[in-house]
């Protein structure tokens, strides 16, 4: 069994349970995007596992995204490394995992927060916690879901949420066919786990076939759009208003735009 220092990493009845656990809310460093996405790939590699549950052990937060102390000072080049790892790694990795994964989001998930959750095929969450874009007012471009999010819930809807930083309860997103299922605080991850369940129950073979298939037509492009928001990043993270705002939000004052 796989030990990390960012999560847990269990498998029962042939359900990998992948839990975050960085106080206070998840956020994702370098290590952090590093040891989940190694965890996957050892569920990827296990036999005995069919299905995947990406949990938070924090009761404050599924994942508020991004470490912004560790993003603060980072480069333009520096910034494009790190999204090559967490968002085409990421894409890539979920695209070749052959089983169903499950994000159990029993928190608010923010930002890249959002971003752990969409890339999974399965999204449970509770109805209470809130799910947001805050990029914009942080002097950041949510790159990634300018490609996931009109997709999925329509241009008109995407924009409103991507430029106004307002976020949605998980009823709400389940209501614009964000989330899967919205269920009360307390049911979340049993709920993740009875889905994680109904698909390991399937044929194995099958279902790497079939998810294999499904991956690469739902793709359309997908990863090439990918390419072309972290480049349009990376140019924003070196201007003066970006590291305005990152400022702002380490020191925990207002931005002057």
């Amino acid at each position: 069994m796989p030990s990390f220092g960012y999560l847990d990493y269990e498998v029962s009845d042939h359900v990998a349970e992948i839990t975050m656990l960085r106080e206070p809310v998840n956020a994702i460093n370098w290590k952090m995007a590093e040891e989940i996405f190694g965890a996957y790939n050892a569920a990827k590699d296990d036999e005995d596992v069919r299905a995947v549950v990406l949990a938070s052990g924090i009761d404050q937060a599924f994942s508020g995204g991004v470490d912004f102390e560790m993003s603060r000072g980072m480069s333009g080049s520096d910034h494009r490394r790190f999204q090559e790892l967490f968002y085409l790694q990421q894409h890539d990795i979920h695209h070749r995992m052959g089983k169903p994964t499950i994000a159990a989001v029993t928190g608010p998930a923010m930002a890249g927060g959002v971003t752990l959750a969409v890339n999974c095929n399965c999204i449970v969450m509770n109805e209470d916690a809130e799910l947001g874009y805050p990029e914009i007012d942080i002097g950041f471009v949510p790159g990634f879901h300018f490609v996931h999010l009109p997709r999925q819930v329509g241009r008109h809807k995407a924009f409103e949420l991507l430029f106004s930083g307002e976020p949605i309860t998980g009823a709400e997103a389940e209501d614009i066919g964000l989330v899967n299922r919205a269920v009360p605080p307390g049911e979340v991850v049993s709920e993740a786990r009875d889905l994680a369940r109904t698909f390991a129950e399937k044929p194995a073979q099958i279902m790497e076939i079939a998810h294999s298939a499904y991956m690469q037509i739902i793709d359309e492009g997908y990863r090439r759009g990918l390419g072309h928001v972290m480049a349009l990043s990376s140019y924003v993270t070196n201007l003066d208003e970006s590291h305005e705002g990152r400022d702002a939000f380490v020191e925990d004052r207002e931005p002057e735009w």
